[in-house]
C-alpha cells in the first residue's frame, strides 16, 4: 500500500457496502482496482474465483490481469474473473445456454454478419438506411426494449420499418443458433430476471464485483450488474462523470445518477489528485468542465509543477494547419531530444487525419493510426477466411453461413432458417445437420440440392487443405467459387479491383508463409486469428500517435497536439443543434487531460467544405479554458511584423531540422 494517497487507501479498504469511486483523469484508478483485488484475496479471505473485475476493453482487462499477477501468487491470479462485460456474458451463456434454447456452442455474429442478415430482411441495399436500422436495433437491445415493444413505441416510418426488421432479425438469429454482440449482455440479463435459481447461483459464484469505467455502462449493463450483486450489494464501481463520452453508443450517464437512489447505503470516495499532468493543463481542464452541470463536485490537482503555457495557434486553413503542426512537433522533439512516441495528434473526427498523415509521410516521420480498419476486417478478406475456418473446423457455424452465401449459390434465408432450427433441436453444427436424413425430410429437394453440393465441395477442399501446400489449394479455391467475377458483378469496377488486389495480397502472403513455415492451409488457418499482417501496434514502435479523442480515452502522452478545435467540429455541429453540448465539452476535457507535459491547440480560420471555402470560428471551449495559461499565435489579429517573425522562425526551424538530419 506504500505510495497510495489517503483517498486511494480508503477506497481499497472499504468493504461495508456498495462503493462508488469517482476517479478523475490520471488519478490512479487502475492501481486502486488491482490493489483492492489483492486486498480482498490476501487480507479478507475472498477466494479468487469469487471475485470479478469487469471492464470495457480486452486491453484494459489484460493490463489489469498483468498488474494483479505482480501482487498475488500466480495460481490465485489465474482464478480471478477479469474480463470485459461481453466476455463475462459469453461465459454465462455458454454455461446456461439450454435454458434459453441455445446449444452451448452457439455462434457469435460480428457486425458485418448481422448487417448482411438485416439487409436481407429489409430488402434494401441502401447503406445509410441499413446502418440506421442496425443502430436502432442495437439501441433497443441496450435499453432492454424487446421487438414488440419497439414496434409499439415507433414514432416514425423509419422506426416502424426497423422494428419490423428487429422482430424478424431476432427470430433469424435464434434459428441460426447465433447471438450478436448486444445479446451477450441482453440474454444473461433476461436469464437472471426469469430464472431466480440461476441468478442466485451466479450471485454466490461472483461474490465481489469491481467495475471499471462505470460511466460508460448502458441500461442493459446496469441491469445485469444489479442482478449480479443481488442482496449482498458487494461491489466497487469506478468512474468519472466528466469522462462520459459514449452516449452515441448507448452509454448512459444517468446510471451514475441512479446509483445513490438504487443503493441507499452507497459510499462515495473521490480521487482528485492527478499523477499525470502539470498544474496548467489541469487548470485548463477544470475551467472547461466547470461549465457543465455537475453530478458530483470534483477538482483535479497535481504536484507535478506548473508546467509550460498551453499554446493556441490560429492557422489560415486546414492544409497550413497540418504543415504547421508537423513542423512544430518536429522542432519540439528536436529541442526535447525526445521520441516520436512521446507525441500524439488528436482530433474529433477520423476524416481530419488525412492531411496530418500526408504531412508526416512527407517528412518521413513514423506514425500509428488508431481506429483504422484492420486488414482482416475487410469484407473480402473475411469472405475468404470463412472458407478457411470451415476447412479447419466444420462446426464453425458463422463461417458456414458466410461461406454458403458468399458468393450466392442458391441457398436462401428460408433454407438456412430451417437448417438452424433443426440444428438447434439436435444440438449439432449446421454442417452436420445439412447432411442428416431428418433435415432432408423438412425441406424441398430444390432447397436441399445446393446445400448438399456446398457441403460436398467443402469436404473435398478440406481434404486438400489438410495435406496440400497453401499455394496449390488457394488459387483452386478462388477459381472454384469464382470470387473475382463475384466482386466485379457486385461492386463498381474501381472498388472491385481494389478488393481483388487485397484478396491476391492475402493469398500470396498465406502461400509464402505456408512455404516458409512448412505448414498446410489448415495449419495456417488455426493460427490466423493470432496473426495480423499489418500489425504496427507494437508498443516498442517509435511513432507519433494519430487518434480520435474517443479512441484516446484512457491513454496518455507527454505532448499532445489537439487539432481542428473549431465550432462545428469540436463541439460538433449536430451536437450543438441537438443541445448535446455537455458531452462535447467532456470530449474536450478528455483531450486536454491526455497531455502530461505540454498541450498545443490549433484551429483554422477557414476550411474547404464541398469545394467551397467556409469561415471557421475557434471553439468556445478555448475561451472556457481561461486566458491566463494560454499563449496565442497566428490569426488575423496578428500584426504583419509578428507574421514575418513567425515565418522567419518557421524557416529557422526547418533549417535546424535539416542540419540535424545531415549530421545524423
Amino acid at each position: 500500500m506504500s505510495g497510495l494517497n489517503p483517498q486511494q487507501q480508503a477506497a481499497i479498504h472499504y468493504l461495508d457496502g456498495p462503493l462508488l469511486v469517482l476517479a478523475g483523469a490520471g488519478s490512479g484508478k487502475t492501481r486502486v482496482i488491482t490493489q483492492k483485488i489483492a486486498y480482498l484475496v490476501e487480507s479478507c479471505g475472498f477466494a479468487p474465483r469469487n471475485i470479478a473485475a469487469i471492464t470495457f476493453t480486452n486491453k484494459a482487462a489484460r493490463e489489469m490481469q498483468e498488474r494483479v499477477a505482480t501482487l498475488i501468487p500466480a495460481q490465485a491470479a489465474a482464478e480471478l474473473q477479469i474480463s470485459t462485460f461481453h466476455a463475462l456474458g459469453v461465459r454465462i451463456l455458454r454455461e446456461e445456454a439450454k435454458l434459453l434454447g441455445y446449444k452451448p456452442r452457439f455462434s457469435i455474429f460480428d457486425a458485418a454478419d448481422c448487417a448482411g442478415i438485416i439487409a436481407d430482411l429489409a430488402g434494401s441495399v441502401d447503406k445509410t438506411t441499413l446502418r440506421s436500422m442496425q443502430s436502432l436495433i442495437s439501441a433497443w437491445k441496450n435499453a432492454l426494449i424487446p421487438p414488440k415493444a419497439a414496434l409499439e413505441r415507433a414514432t416514425s416510418e423509419m422506426e416502424r420499418r426497423a422494428a419490423q426488421v428487429y422482430l424478424a432479425y431476432a427470430a433469424t438469429l435464434k434459428a441460426y443458433q447465433a447471438v450478436d454482440f448486444d445479446d451477450l449482455i441482453l440474454l444473461p440479463t433476461q436469464l437472471f430476471e426469469t430464472h431466480p435459481k440461476v441468478r442466485e447461483k451466479w450471485q454466490n459464484r461472483l461474490r465481489y464485483l469491481l467495475v471499471d469505467e462505470y460511466q460508460d455502462t448502458n441500461a442493459c449493463q446496469y441491469a445485469l450488474l444489479k442482478l449480479l450483486t443481488g442482496p449482498r450489494q458487494q461491489f466497487t464501481a469506478v468512474g468519472d462523470d466528466d469522462q462520459s463520452i459514449y452516449a452515441w453508443r448507448g452509454a448512459d450517464i444517468e446510471n451514475l445518477r441512479k446509483l445513490p437512489q438504487d443503493f441507499p447505503r452507497l459510499k462515495i470516495i473521490k480521487l482528485e489528485q492527478n499523477y499525470r499532468s502539470t498544474v496548467r493543463i489541469l487548470k485548463a481542464a477544470n475551467n472547461v468542465i466547470a461549465h457543465n452541470e455537475k453530478l458530483f463536485e470534483k477538482q483535479l490537482w497535481s504536484e507535478l509543477g506548473y508546467g509550460e503555457p498551453i499554446s493556441v495557434t490560429a492557422c489560415p486553413d486546414h492544409e497550413r494547419e497540418a504543415e504547421s503542426v508537423v513542423i512544430r512537433l518536429q522542432a519540439h522533439r528536436f529541442e526535447q531530444r525526445g521520441k516520436w512516441s512521446d507525441y500524439a495528434i488528436l482530433y474529433r473526427s477520423n476524416h481530419l487525419a488525412r492531411l496530418f498523415e500526408q504531412q508526416l509521410r512527407n517528412q518521413r516521420i513514423p506514425y500509428l493510426l488508431s481506429g483504422g480498419q484492420s486488414f482482416f476486417d475487410k469484407a473480402e478478406i473475411k469472405d475468404l477466411i470463412a472458407y478457411l475456418r470451415l476447412f479447419a473446423n466444420r462446426e464453425d457455424d458463422p463461417a458456414f453461413i458466410r461461406a454458403a452465401t458468399t458468393p450466392k449459390r442458391g441457398i436462401g434465408a428460408g433454407t438456412l432458417q430451417a437448417l438452424g432450427t433443426y440444428a438447434g433441436e439436435r444440438h449439432i453444427a449446421l454442417f452436420d445437420a445439412a447432411c442428416e436424413e431428418g433435415f432432408a425430410q423438412r425441406v424441398q429437394a430444390r432447397q436441399l440440392e445446393p446445400l448438399l453440393e456446398f457441403c460436398h465441395f467443402i469436404t473435398r477442399m478440406q481434404g486438400r487443405a489438410e495435406h496440400e501446400p497453401a499455394h496449390v489449394v488457394l488459387p483452386d479455391l478462388l477459381e472454384a467459387i469464382d470470387y473475382e467475377a463475384f466482386l466485379f458483378d457486385h461492386e463498381e469496377a474501381r472498388t472491385a479491383e481494389s478488393k481483388w488486389a487485397n484478396v491476391c495480397e492475402f493469398t500470396q502472403w498465406l502461400s509464402r508463409k505456408g512455404e516458409a513455415d512448412g505448414k498446410t492451409l489448415v495449419d495456417l488457418t488455426q493460427t490466423i486469428a493470432l496473426i495480423n499482417m499489418l500489425d504496427k501496434q507494437d508498443e516498442a514502435f517509435d511513432g507519433v500517435q494519430l487518434s480520435t479523442l474517443h479512441a484516446a480515452k484512457g491513454l496518455e502522452y507527454k505532448h499532445v497536439f489537439l487539432v481542428g478545435v473549431e465550432e462545428g467540429i469540436l463541439p460538433h455541429r449536430e451536437a450543438v443543434e441537438s443541445g448535446k453540448i455537455e458531452e462535447e465539452r467532456r470530449l474536450m476535457y478528455v483531450g486536454i487531460t491526455r497531455a502530461r507535459e505540454s498541450l498545443h491547440i490549433s484551429y483554422c480560420e477557414r476550411r474547404k467544405q464541398n469545394r467551397e471555402w467556409v469561415t471557421c470560428e475557434p471553439s468556445r471551449f478555448i475561451a472556457e479554458m481561461g486566458e491566463a495559461d494560454l499563449r496565442f499565435s497566428g490569426g488575423k489579429a496578428q500584426a504583419p511584423l509578428d507574421r514575418a517573425a513567425g515565418a522567419a522562425r518557421l524557416e529557422a526551424i526547418k533549417a535546424m531540422l535539416a542540419a540535424g538530419k545531415s549530421r545524423a
